[in-house]
């Protein structure tokens, strides 16, 4: 898998971040409602500057929250000027800033951001409560769309994720390929000849494991095709017990779990090789 499709999606990174005001717990939530989300609060060996740009880079049509309050050695007005003015749009940018300023200077805060600037994400002042600003935060998330085109977000499994189910009397096995809230795509042994699925049957009992969880679930055929190497790829549409389409309470927080590291990981790691390489490139710091 290589990583453009790795970091495919829209994503949401806050940059330097009060953890005060906020908690890294909200990361998880967020992808539990499709939102895709990174806290970058770590300058000591890579300058937020070259970070941001980096992140922009690697990650188009992202969207970036600057937490105006935060002491990381730049002029926060003067820098998100400059961003927006390098991105030219392509980057959706909004602003975080804690409750405490006098109503003169909320105001002139406000004009300077969503007028003069035209900031799309707006200008948000946050509450000494966390689940207040976890709210105002959800909020704004779901207004830019934060989510993108996508309804869940989708981990790319490796070659250890499986899963099998019995169809017709026979034990279908395979490998999960990919993984979301709401459905996984399933490519079956190819050593093995099996019996052929219609569209849309109803498979109860399906065995997956990944990411060391492994849990039962029913699920719906609701695509087939044939891939490149000759393999078929079945993608399910996962069942409630009651037979609403979704994870049972239970088992969606472990998958929502294990969903977040795989997702988040590869990301991290995309964004840290190229840090390091700056680095290489500027030894300097420069």
């Amino acid at each position: 898998m290589d990583a453009r499709t790795e970091i495919e999606g829209r994503k949401t990174f806050f940059i330097a971040p009060d953890l005060t005001f906020f908690s890294e717990s909200y990361l998880e939530e967020f992808l539990a409602r499709g939102y895709e989300a990174y806290i970058i609060k770590d300058f000591r060996f890579y300058p937020m500057p070259e970070q941001v740009r980096i992140i922009n880079e690697t990650c188009p049509d992202s969207i970036f929250f600057f937490f105006v309050d935060s002491d990381v050695g730049v002029d926060w007005a003067k820098f998100v000027k400059y961003f927006q003015e390098q991105t030219k749009g392509t980057a959706l940018i909004g602003v975080l800033y804690a409750k405490g300023r006098s109503p003169e200077q909320k105001s002139a805060l406000e004009k300077y951001y969503l007028f003069d600037l035209g900031l799309q994400c707006g200008c948000i002042e946050l509450e000494y409560n966390r689940e207040k600003n976890f709210s105002i935060i959800d909020k704004v998330m779901y207004a830019n769309q934060a989510c993108g085109r996508r309804k869940n977000v989708r981990a790319i499994c490796d070659s250890s994720s499986k899963a099998n189910f019995v169809y017709n009397g026979v034990v279908i096995r395979g490998t999960v390929s990919d993984i979301s809230m709401s459905h996984f795509s399933f490519v079956p042994d190819p050593n093995y000849t099996f019996p052929e699925i219609p569209l849309y049957t109803r498979v109860d009992e399906i065995m997956i494991s990944f990411k060391g969880f492994r849990f039962s679930v029913s699920g719906n055929l609701v695509i087939q095709r044939e891939l490149e190497n000759g393999r078929t790829l079945q993608v399910f549409l996962m069942l409630k017990s009651n037979g609403q389409p979704g994870l049972d309470e239970a088992v969606a927080e472990k998958v929502s779990e294990r969903i977040y590291q795989i997702v988040t990981d590869k990301v991290k790691a995309v964004l840290l090789e190229k840090c390091k390489q700056w680095k290489l490139d500027h030894p300097s710091g420069v």
